[in-house]
């Protein structure tokens, strides 16, 4: 990426030369842009907020910015954008959406997420560091920029305006008000299950803000639940566990499974471990975020649960996908079941096909299929 301060090498994480995404987009550079065409003033503390890839990070580092991600992909991948710009480890601190965050920051820069509801939460953490001095801009791809986003800076720190649009990118300028009277905080959120879903029918859900569907049980999740295998494997995997519900239905089920709970998400994995202890579950539990099942043991895991996402932020994608079920296959011992739920169009059974040699539909309606495969050997 091309930027006024020098170019910089930037990659997603974890990098695959099969993946045409960048690791940047057209907001990231018009802020950028903006930032040195304006002049506009990077002393004290600089706070970037939703930094997907580092790339504003990256190209900010001798201004010391802290970051604050909510994925661990993400965080990683600042990190090794920032070694291969040379900048020395800590010199960028890198904190995460369930970290406390800075006592006082000068220059507030927000890649506007796909999520309103963890914008909100995030600003909210943030107000009571800006002050009235505080320099406060944001960009987002025109898409990404709704009226409710200009209404959610308002509401919580002050009068909002935004730019013209260029390369189907906007910015958004916020003056900070300190005499605003702020809401408060309405995250995490709480709600009970359906009668339907099996063990954990009509129990508690915790859900932090950007939790995927935090606000009602979604519709795939639903019809896994209404078909889990009974008890028997000792360790299994909510893989992408969002808010926790699969795995927590599991351990109700039989007390006597280990489950691992492992999302890139900081703040899905805080909620599946909220919704775990909500439920005053006996059994024993392990709450990891990380790159997918990087890091668990190969032939360790007798079932592995998964709901795999097909977007990449704005894009389209089944790399993730991939990974996960690749990664299924060596944590799994042989007679090992990987069920996967997915949308039919995405021809889930293809891959597992190739990457098991072996699938079963296990269930179905007409959104959904429930799919199996067994690691043989």
């Amino acid at each position: 990426m091309t930027t006024p301060w020098g170019e910089v090498e930037l990659s997603r994480f974890p990098e695959d030369p099969r993946d045409r995404l960048r690791a940047w987009d057209a907001s990231d550079a018009y802020l950028l842009r903006y930032l040195a065409e304006e002049r506009v003033p990077l002393t004290g503390r600089v706070v970037v907020l939703g930094d997907r890839w580092g790339a504003l990070a990256t190209a900010l580092a001798e201004h010391r910015p802290s970051q604050i991600t909510d994925s661990f992909l993400g965080q990683e991948a600042t990190r090794a954008n920032l070694a291969r710009a040379g900048v020395e480890p800590g010199a960028v601190p890198l904190l995460t959406t369930r970290d406390r965050p800075p006592e006082r920051v000068d220059v507030l820069l927000v890649r506007v997420p796909k999520s309103l509801a963890l914008l909100e939460d995030q600003l909210l953490r943030l107000a009571p560091a800006v002050h009235a001095g505080t320099v406060v801009i944001g960009t987002g791809m025109v898409k990404e920029i709704h009226t409710s986003t200009l209404r959610l800076f308002e509401r919580i720190l002050g009068p909002t305006r935004t730019s013209l649009a260029r390369q189907k990118a906007r910015l958004i300028f916020c003056t900070p008000d300190p005499a605003l009277r702020r809401p408060a905080n309405p995250w995490p959120h709480v709600y009970d299950l359906p009668d339907d879903v099996g063990a954990i029918s009509g129990r508690p859900v915790v859900n932090h803000a950007g939790v995927f569907c935090a606000e009602r049980l979604d519709i795939g999740t639903r019809f896994l639940l209404r078909h889990l295998p009974g008890p028997g494997p000792a360790r299994v995997v909510d893989l992408g566990c969002g808010n926790g519900v699969v795995g927590t239905a599991v351990a109700l089920a039989d007390p006597a499974a280990e489950v691992l709970f492992v999302d890139e998400s900081f703040q899905a994995v805080a909620s599946a471990e909220a919704t775990y202890k909500a439920n005053g579950v006996p059994g024993h539990a392990e709450f990891r975020v990380g790159d997918g099942l990087t890091g668990v043991a190969p032939d360790s895991v007798d079932l592995v649960l998964n709901n795999p996402p097909f977007h990449s932020h704005q894009a389209t994608t089944d790399a993730t996908a991939r990974r996960m079920f690749s990664g299924a296959r060596r944590v799994l011992r042989a007679g090992g079941e990987l069920w996967v739920i997915g949308n039919r169009h995405l021809g889930y059974h293809v891959t597992l096909k190739r990457i098991f040699g072996n699938c079963e539909l296990v269930a179905s309606d007409p959104k959904f299929v429930l799919l199996r495969a067994v690691k043989r050997g």
